[in-house]
């Protein structure tokens, strides 16, 4: 089954994917409480009380529900400010369905730049530090970067808690997405085994 992987900086990134327990809780709550308020401005609700405890239970989920994913998502938050910038990574497969949603969008997400991958391959990068406004609400920065492979789309969306920073950050995030690639395991004929690729 194919799945993701990438070579994401210690210095710059805590992978959320795998981390249970009390190992990344603290950058899982301010992560996930950062898009929690993103989502609701950008939705135009005011902050509300027990929007901590939601965080909370939402980071004790998560790892679970990433690992259900078995590869296909990936999640980072920013090592030094984990509310300023969490990072997904996600594997899908390429459905007519897919196809036509993604056909679908926004005319803003035609406004992209070619974006090469060390292993993936020429890409699309999308970047929106000023998100346009709808029906008074603001969207939050953010970055999505695209690899269509014929059978797969990979994507990176990054999305930032501060307008003003995130020109400080989307380097990083360029490094990230340029790592990104695709890994598999081959059955060995007759034998019942599994063969793992060495994603270098």
């Amino acid at each position: 089954m194919p799945r993701l992987h990438a070579d994401a900086d210690p210095l710059h990134w805590v992978p959320i994917t795998g981390s249970f327990g009390w190992r990344g809780r603290r950058h899982r709550k301010k992560a996930i409480g950062m898009l929690l308020s993103q989502a609701g401005a950008a939705m135009g609700a005011s902050p509300r009380p027990g929007g901590s405890f939601a965080a909370w239970a939402m980071s004790q989920a998560a790892p679970a529900l990433i690992r259900r994913a078995d590869g296909r998502v990936l999640v980072w938050v920013w090592k030094d400010d984990p509310e300023l910038l969490v990072a997904m990574a996600q594997l899908q497969q390429l459905t007519p369905q897919l196809r036509a949603a993604r056909a679908a969008m926004p005319i803003e997400y035609d406004d992209t730049e070619s974006f090469r991958g060390t292993h993936l391959g020429v890409g699309e990068k999308l970047a929106m530090p000023l998100p346009p406004a709808h029906d008074g609400a603001t969207p939050p920065p953010f970055a999505t970067y695209t690899w269509d492979t014929g059978t797969h789309l990979v994507t990176l969306t990054a999305v930032c808690g501060d307008r003003e920073r995130f020109g400080t950050v989307i380097g990083g995030v360029d490094e990230l997405a340029r790592s990104l690639r695709i890994v598999d395991d081959l059955p060995l004929a007759e034998s019942g085994d599994v063969l793992r690729l060495d994603p270098a």
